[in-house]
């Protein structure tokens, strides 16, 4: 088996060839593919490379299939006996993109 750990956006995620997974919006097109270089695990087989902080010369190249909006949360302030109550919502920009390869 065949996965890499790589890192976007401060964020880390385990990724395999095929694999579709949501990561905050980035920018780039629609059917566009994006390197990222920021690799810091490579494992194929019995081969493990743990980087120093990343392996040297290992990316994953990723298609972006859409754009979207996550799911709404709501957010709520309250503060006791002053009548102090405020209520908002989110929606997190998200890009859901297909791990094409990793090298």
């Amino acid at each position: 088996m065949k996965y890499a750990v790589i890192q976007i956006a401060g964020k880390q995620y385990r990724v395999e060839a095929g694999q579709e997974l949501t990561i905050n919006q980035v920018d780039a097109e629609e059917g566009k593919n994006i390197t990222v270089s920021d690799v810091l695990l490579t494992v194929d087989g019995d081969n493990v490379s743990v980087g120093a902080p990343l392996v040297k010369g290992a990316t994953v190249t990723l298609k972006v299939k859409s754009h979207g909006r996550g799911d709404k949360i709501r957010v709520a302030k309250y503060k006791a006996k002053s009548r102090y109550r405020k209520v908002f919502g989110h929606r997190q920009q998200e890009t859901t993109v297909e791990v094409v390869s990793i090298g």
